[in-house]
């Protein structure tokens, strides 16, 4: 494969940043939540408020976007991968970066059926610290938190 560039989120990025989210955001869901849960992030008020606010960076090779990762403060709160690149390491460079940028120990929250992302997550030192039942777009999920050791 290319070299995979990790670089800042420009607002030029938008279209192919919610198009991969929109994409891989159904896969997430599966096994975690019903299927009506998904609603495109342009449309997801919420959702939207929060990625504005996080630092993004993108992944991208050859000038195609493949994937990106926002992060606050002491949290990894977006890490998205093109379906078609997953399982290439690109979520993986993605997380390191996003955890480098935070600077102290990092956390995240996955949906419990997420099982890519709970091994990816266990595999970089993050454990789960607390599980907790909640909603998505008012579809009943149940929640880790997962903090690096």
């Amino acid at each position: 494969m290319v070299d995979i560039l990790i670089r800042e989120y420009e607002e030029d990025d938008w279209q192919e940043v919610r198009r991969i989210h929109d994409l891989a955001r159904p896969i997430e869901l599966e096994g975690s939540c019903d299927p009506r849960a998904f609603v495109p992030l342009a449309d997801d008020e919420k959702d939207l408020e929060q990625f504005e606010q996080c630092r993004k960076l993108v992944a991208s090779a050859a000038g195609r976007i493949l994937g990106f990762v926002g992060v606050s403060e002491d949290e990894v709160g977006w890490l998205y991968v093109d379906p078609e690149d997953s399982g290439k390491g690109i979520g993986r460079k993605l997380l390191r970066e996003g955890v480098r940028q935070i600077r102290t120990k990092a956390s995240v929250y996955v949906l419990k059926g997420n099982t890519p992302a709970l091994n990816l997550y266990a595999s970089e030192g993050f454990a789960r610290v607390s599980k907790f039942d909640s909603e998505n777009n008012g579809y009943p999920c149940v929640v880790l938190k997962l903090s690096q050791i």
